[in-house]
């Protein structure tokens, strides 16, 4: 049976649900035809319709249209696009390979699905991804809005959505493990550990076959489509069920109070190099969508290290970044983007830095953006590093420098102590406008990319041997230490060092101005095994281990409280710079100190600091201590001006319970000196001011 089509309309890119039909519509400058192709269901291997746009009828400007009649939402579709093949000059159309729309909502076809044919020569439709007309209206939001948590009141858990919950161990049932449904569940644990948003590593739809040796691709850094949730990230088996879970999932964290903040990589795509499949942006529009090397159009510029570079400065590609970023805000509840290597968006068309990048000015602009919050990873691998100056005024930043220095002090290294106290301060030496929030400086020691916390003190080297990349891939600089032995082993002493050390790096962590961020497990002992580069582990390596927490409550309850004790005080909640002060003054301040009051030592060979943070107007004062040493020091004790009496509520050297105690469960010091053991943090807190 035939269907009965009308020329259609420009916009809304996509496909678009109408009383009659559906309108499609996408961009390419320089096909000469595009075929829009039907599909009576996801899975089968030919369209039952192919429609035929003709430049005549269906095509305004570079924008190819067409409205199809009676059909609706369900209805799966995909395109040909025909045109020169002419790589050299920067053309790589081929109407023998079936191509996603860059705009579809939700992806179907995983089950058949074969990068290969997309890399090679000839037709490719039974193993090819297609859309799914979805109509966003539809979902009932039961009111939810967002939560507008500040940076000041947040606590960011970065989070993997599968790892999460897949382990059998995660007490979540089959269907619903490594899911958006699984996330519901454990949505009490993340409540427990005092987290107020979760930072999901990308759950766009990815291909998971982009890793070598028939391995996955885990994380999810190698999109297909931006606007379509990851399938296998979801429990039901309906073309539209990925975005319903999702939607689900949101509402479901946000009535706990967590915000959700996706990451997105506005960076690259899975199409990869000139030796990678044609899934979507290549063979529709390729001198549109990438940067390419203008010495060779046929190669691809690799700002990403992944193969090839997205021309986020091209108008069509920058509307396609903000169409992505509202649709996420407006039609999927989510409270904010962390962009991965954020500073390849700006690049110029030709790789070039711009000074003013019309994308990011655009998205920090853009009033359904407002109220979110925007996390540049302000690095690119094209050798472009902009922490402390990524462009525009809205930004926060991750900050990779706390990560290293922090990490190098605990460790014992010299010539670090300075560099230790900056980031205490939130980095002003980093991120030096007077008037820019605190809380914009994303503080974390460990992320997805290296290694794990119980990593960061078992290891000196990486073992990415799994990989089958020969432990060549993965950065060789991790500032970290296995405290005497390469990874596992039974030694108690060297079990309770490491146990010190995580702890340690916690306390750092949170004893910091700025806005933490926590990699999901560390506060239950998750390992990889030395692995730091895990990209494509989608095996209990890289899993959640739900079966540690039993084993680690140590660790667990010592990352609960921190939280709970930092959340419960203003002093880590300010919005500008703390004074630093040599005396007790109005106002939230800061002061240094040593071994001896008012005496740091900022020598190269020093491993100790501390300082007192107090806050007049809310009455809280407290004396922090840090002995990275291999010795115990002794430390001088500020004299409280009042009735007030040090309390005892963290020593990273005594065994649990006193570890870490709540401020309104901890006893009274009264000696005016502390002996901090080797390698231990201490933190005391007045009371009574």
């Amino acid at each position: 049976m035939g269907l009965s089509v009308q020329p259609g309309n420009s916009y809304p890119l996509g496909a678009t649900i109408s009383e009659d039909g559906v309108n499609f519509c996408l961009y390419s400058k320089y096909a000469t035809g595009i075929d829009l192709l039907l599909f009576d269901s996801p899975d089968d291997p030919y369209p039952s319709h192919t429609i035929h746009l003709n430049p005549q009828e269906h095509r305004s400007f570079h924008y190819w249209h067409v409205l199809v009649l009676g059909i609706g939402v369900g209805q799966v579709y995909a395109y040909r696009a025909a045109g020169p093949y002419l790589p050299e000059e920067g053309l790589r159309f081929d109407p023998t390979k079936v191509l996603l729309d860059p705009y579809a909502h939700a992806v179907v076809g995983q089950g058949n699905y074969d990068r290969q044919a997309a890399c090679h020569p000839g037709e490719n439709c039974p193993w090819a991804l297609r859309g799914v007309v979805m109509d966003s209206r539809a979902y009932n939001w039961e009111g939810d809005i967002p939560l507008e948590i500040p940076y000041a009141n947040s606590v960011i858990y970065e989070m993997h959505v599968g790892g999460f919950t897949r382990h059998p161990s995660s007490g979540v049932s089959p269907e619903k493990r490594g899911t958006f449904a699984g996330v519901i569940e454990k949505i009490p644990y993340l409540k427990s550990l005092g987290i107020t948003a979760v930072e999901l590593l990308p759950i766009h739809q990815f291909d998971e076959r982009d890793a070598p040796l028939g391995l996955e691709n885990y994380w999810g850094y190698s999109t297909v489509a931006f606007f379509a949730p990851h399938r296998a990230y979801s429990s039901r088996q309906d073309p539209l069920g990925p975005v319903e879970e999702f939607r689900d999932m949101v509402k479901a964290l946000h009535r706990a109070g967590i915000e959700v903040i996706l990451d997105v990589v506005f960076n690259h795509t899975a199409e990869g190099d000139e030796r990678g499949p044609t899934l979507s942006f290549r063979g529709l529009d390729n001198l549109t969508y990438y940067i390419l090397d203008e010495n060779n159009l046929t190669h691809y510029a690799n700002y990403s290290g992944c193969g090839n570079t997205v021309k986020a400065n091209h108008a069509v590609v920058g509307r396609l970044i903000l169409d992505c970023l509202r649709y996420w805000v407006s039609e999927m509840h989510v409270d904010g983007f962390r962009f991965d290597l954020a500073s390849v968006m700006a690049r110029d068309k030709d790789g070039t830095p711009l000074v003013d990048p019309p994308i990011i000015w655009s998205i920090e602009s853009d009033p359904i953006l407002a109220r979110t919050k925007l996390i540049a990873e302000a690095w690119d691998a094209g050798g472009l590093y902009q922490v402390g100056s990524f462009i525009g005024d809205r930004f926060a930043e991750w900050n990779g420098p706390f990560r290293d220095d922090v990490r190098q002090f605990i460790q014992g290294a010299n010539g670090t102590v300075g560099h230790l106290a900056a980031r205490i301060l939130g980095s002003p030496d980093i991120f030096n406008d007077p008037d820019r929030e605190t809380n914009r400086s994303i503080n974390f020691v460990t992320c997805h990319d290296g290694f794990t916390l119980r990593d960061v003190v078992s290891y000196d080297k990486k073992h990415n041997e799994a990989n089958g990349e020969g432990n060549r891939d993965g950065s060789d600089a991790n500032f970290s230490w296995n405290c005497g032995v390469e990874g596992n082993t039974d030694d108690p002493a060297i079990q309770a060092l490491r146990q010190r050390q995580m702890k340690n790096l916690i306390t750092v962590l949170f004893m910091a101005q700025g806005t933490p961020m926590v990699l999901m497990g560390d506060e239950s002992g998750r390992t990889q095994m030395g692995n730091n580069n895990a990209y494509c582990q989608n095996s209990p390596r890289s899993w959640m281990n739900w079966d540690t927490l039993m084993e680690q409550q140590e660790i667990w309850r010592f990352t609960r409280d921190a939280i709970a004790l930092t959340q419960s005080l203003q002093i880590f909640q300010q919005t500008h710079w703390l004074a630093v002060s040599d005396r007790f003054i109005n106002g939230p301040h800061l002061i240094w100190h040593g071994v001896q009051l008012y005496d740091p030592d900022w020598s190269d060979h020093s491993h100790s600091l501390a300082f007192t943070l107090y806050h007049p107007a809310a009455r809280e004062k407290l004396h922090v201590m840090i002995n990275a040493y291999w010795e115990p020091l002794t430390f001088d004790l500020p004299k409280n001006l009042t009735e007030s009496r040090w309390h005892r509520i963290i020593d990273t050297a005594l065994p649990p319970p006193e570890d870490i105690v709540a401020p309104n469960g901890s006893t009274p010091f009264a000696e005016s000196k502390y002996q901090v053991m080797a390698r231990s943090c201490v933190v005391l807190i007045a009371q009574g001011i």
